[in-house]
């Protein structure tokens, strides 16, 4: 199967789970315990107009099967409704939130692919007393939440030592990037260690391997077979976690942006699940499903590049 037509069957099954996705998504919300109306109301009571008015007014008086085609062809149209909470468009909100999300999520992913693959190289080629401290530390990593290195982080290098910002987001670029490093290291840190591990295993697999031995024994330096050879073929291994990596990177998000006051679409999520800001939860969640499948696409078509003994044949599907 040509790499184009395998391209174009993915995308067809991207969006067709895309299409049930959007389903759960939108039911799951209305099956959670109380209402967008109580919300809105405040705690005060109102009379059966008012009530009808704010049913009216965010569609929540149409059956669920109309209220979801409804929203089904405004997403279409690129509209994800109106906040319940903000009292703006959803698509506002987002445009102003999703780039710090991005950015963030972005720099804790090189974070985890020159730091975990260096570790694992490392420590799969040196061994001995180098490899074994590295297996130490990347087993602390993995057993540290991205919250809990988040509180640390921010207690030694913001709090005491005043290296970077507690919190916030800056303003332009570098403030940016100076204002997301420890959010990004906290948000990398398990995943580096997860990373480490899995690329000094596939390493060390490939190096027992018999033609990286019958090269090694014919005099090819070691730094080339260690290069072309090993490294190049641990990589589809490598390859096929990056899938994990950025639906754990997403999901941490959440915790890391409100522990740092990150304003990205992570804490709007949580702020919109407390006050039942359907619109807004919804939107976000859908976007997360997109970019991890995206991602697995991305995936999919890079695999045969780095590993030539992979090829797009018919039945194959992203990992």
């Amino acid at each position: 199967m040509s790499v184009l037509r395998f391209a174009l069957r993915r995308l067809a099954e991207m969006v067709a789970t895309l299409l049930g996705a959007s389903f759960v998504i939108f039911g799951a919300m209305y099956l959670a315990p109380g209402n967008p109306a109580s919300f809105l109301l405040a705690g005060r009571s109102a009379s059966p107009a008012a009530l009808r008015a704010i049913n009216a007014q965010y569609h929540l008086d149409a059956p669920f099967a109309v209220r979801y085609v409804r929203w089904l062809g405004r997403l279409l149209h690129g509209d994800f409704g109106r906040s319940i909470t903000y009292r703006t468009d959803v698509s506002r909100l987002l445009a102003d939130r999703l780039p710090a999300t991005l950015l963030l999520v972005a720099m804790a992913l090189v974070l985890v692919l020159v730091v975990g693959l260096t570790l694992g190289r490392i420590g799969a080629v040196r061994g001995g007393v180098v490899d074994a401290t590295i297996l130490v530390t990347t087993a602390l990593a993995v057993g540290t939440p991205s919250f809990v290195a988040a509180v640390l982080l921010q207690g030694l290098f913001a709090l005491r030592l005043h290296w970077f910002p507690a919190g916030g987001t800056g303003e332009g670029l570098g403030q940016m990037l100076w204002h997301l490093t420890l959010p990004a290291v906290a948000l990398a840190l398990y995943l580096i260690g997860m990373l480490a591990r899995v690329g000094r295993s596939a390493m060390l697999d490939v190096l027992g391997q018999e033609h990286v031995t019958v090269a090694l024994s014919r005099g090819v330096p070691r730094h080339k077979v260690i290069s072309r050879h090993v490294f190049r073929n641990a990589l589809g291994t490598v390859l096929t976690t990056v899938g994990l990596i950025v639906s754990t990177l997403l999901v941490c998000t959440v915790l890391v942006e409100s522990a740092f006051g990150v304003g990205g679409i992570g804490q709007l999520l949580e702020l919109s699940i407390t006050t039942k800001d359907f619109p807004t939860v919804q939107a976000i969640s859908l976007i997360m499903v997109g970019l991890f499948m995206a991602v697995n696409l991305v995936v999919d078509l890079l695999h045969p590049l780095v590993d030539p003994r992979v090829a797009h044949a018919p039945g194959r599907s992203a990992g």
